[in-house]
């Protein structure tokens, strides 16, 4: 099972929260109903947080004093503008000034320049329409469960809403809050899973004895994997069904310990399925997160991890819940079967091709010697490009000295050759297979090709022969 979306909770050593800058919010004489939309909006965001709201935009420099933010949200009345707070601006070159109209129906981003930028619907429907516009998107990629988060200390009054939304449009939910009235609220509506309790909170969970809501159980705050023995054992007496999750930890911040947390787990308790929260590793890592998700999912399935919580935050996550979707299956076969991961679906390899087909220099110049066609053939292996028709055979690695050399100057085949010399160049850089007139393989990520696409003929004149050539000056000569 994959789910996505955000944690929530602490953890002994700083989580996703506390190592990513979050950006910064305060709210100004934003009305009610509007300002519930924005909270619930930015609970499921992990980057950001608001860190203060205040009744009148007149104290908004004095707010700013006392706790600095990145983006400041106003709320507008009829046709006004925000002039009044230009001198915020002035005052703070980096601010950002989110103005919203009274019905939500229009927005403006002010910067210091200053100019303003419309930004389009921001009513309630529209906002529905995102976060079920997400949900799609995020099971189309083959998460099982939407999770809901939510952020300690902060009101989300649309809770319930937000959560019967997505059950009325047959998503599964779970919660993300140790808060038990916002844990209620969603059961409520119909989360079937809550992330996460502890000693903190463990009376909430006995309310759903004899129900199928199943809770994700974790380490009391600071404490190590002796108090889960209690935390267990109560829901056990109790008959809720749980998860557990030892927490892993960013790169850095104990992450190896961690993983031996999960491996402890697994003896401790070899029949109880555990969840680990993967997006603590891949948002937090520059390398690409086909390779983390890959090993990470692998540990997974090797230590009886049967449900993984992650996001898409960060640029270089964005596709993590179809690469786990993919890994999760490749591993289970793996382990499984015990056999390597390997030979079996290559769509994790999005960078480097699992094999490159080439042909030696003397393959292509009898493929070359068939040829009767003005149209170029191009092949590549792993560090040369050739070109070639039924009169030109060329080989280098600079696509624009080859290109020199074909003596092309019709537009559209000029263009059509380009395109594919430089799609050759960074096949040849990345260790890929080069196919001409077709894409280049990416994993999941490969695009079908465009069968609009037709082949462009060479349709300038053929290149005339020595003996032609020599006959034409000399009768030019003797006029």
């Amino acid at each position: 099972m994959s789910q996505a979306r955000r944690r929530s909770h602490t953890s002994p050593v700083p989580a996703r929260s506390e190592c990513v800058e979050r950006i910064r919010i305060l709210l100004a004489e934003v009305p009610r109903m509007l300002r519930e939309i924005i909270e619930s909006a930015i609970a499921g965001q992990s980057d950001m947080r608001i860190v203060g709201a205040i009744d009148t935009r007149d104290r908004v420099t004095a707010a700013l004093d006392r706790t600095p933010a990145d983006v400041v949200i106003v709320g507008l009345r009829g046709s006004e503008t925000t002039a009044t707070l230009d001198s915020v601006l002035y005052d703070r070159p980096r601010l950002k000034l989110l103005a919203i109209g009274a019905h939500g129906r229009s927005s403006f981003l002010y910067e210091l320049r200053p100019y303003s930028v419309p930004l389009g619907d921001m009513s309630p429907g529209g906002l529905v329409d995102a976060i079920r516009a997400s949900a799609d998107y995020l099971r189309a990629s083959g998460a099982d469960i939407i999770d809901v988060g939510c952020t300690p200390g902060l009101p989300f009054p649309a809770l319930g809403d937000v959560v019967a939304e997505l059950r009325a449009a047959d998503f599964r939910v779970s919660i993300d809050s140790f808060d038990p009235a916002e844990i209620r609220t969603a059961v409520a509506a119909g989360a079937e899973l809550v992330l996460s309790v502890n000693g903190s909170n463990l009376d909430a969970a006995r309310e759903l004895a004899g129900g199928n809501t199943r809770v994700v159980v974790i380490p009391d705050f600071g404490e190590g994997l002796d108090t889960l023995e209690r935390n267990v054992s109560a829901l056990d007496r109790w008959g809720v069904p749980y998860l557990i999750d030892p927490v892993i930890e960013p790169i850095g911040f104990g992450f190896m310990a961690s993983l031996e947390r999960y491996a402890e787990v697994h003896r401790r308790y070899p029949e109880a399925a555990q969840m680990m929260g993967i997006g603590n590793i891949t948002e937090l890592t520059s390398a690409d997160s086909t390779g983390v998700n890959a090993l990470l999912v692998a540990i997974c399935e090797e230590v009886g991890v049967r449900a993984v919580l992650t996001t898409e935050v960060i640029p270089w996550a964005r596709g993590a819940v179809r690469e786990i979707d993919v890994a999760r299956r490749l591993m289970h076969h793996a382990v499984r079967h015990r056999t390597l991961p390997k030979g079996v679906d290559d769509r994790l390899l999005t960078v480097k091709d699992p094999r490159i087909l080439e042909y030696s220099e003397a393959e292509l110049r009898q493929l070359h010697a068939a040829v009767t066609d003005p149209n170029f053939r191009i092949f590549t292996d792993r560090e040369v490009i050739t070109v070639f028709n039924h009169e030109i055979f060329v080989r280098g690695t600079d696509i624009q000295e080859i290109f020199s050399r074909l003596g092309v100057d019709e537009a559209a085949h000029a263009f059509y050759l380009g395109r594919e010399l430089m799609k050759a160049r960074l096949a040849i850089t990345l260790g890929k297979t080069y196919r001409q007139e077709g894409s280049l393989a990416w994993g999941y990520l490969t695009p079908p090709d465009d069968v609009r696409s037709e082949h462009v003929k060479l349709t300038q004149r053929k290149r005339r022969g020595r003996a032609e050539g020599q006959a034409d000056r000399q009768a030019a000569e003797g006029e």
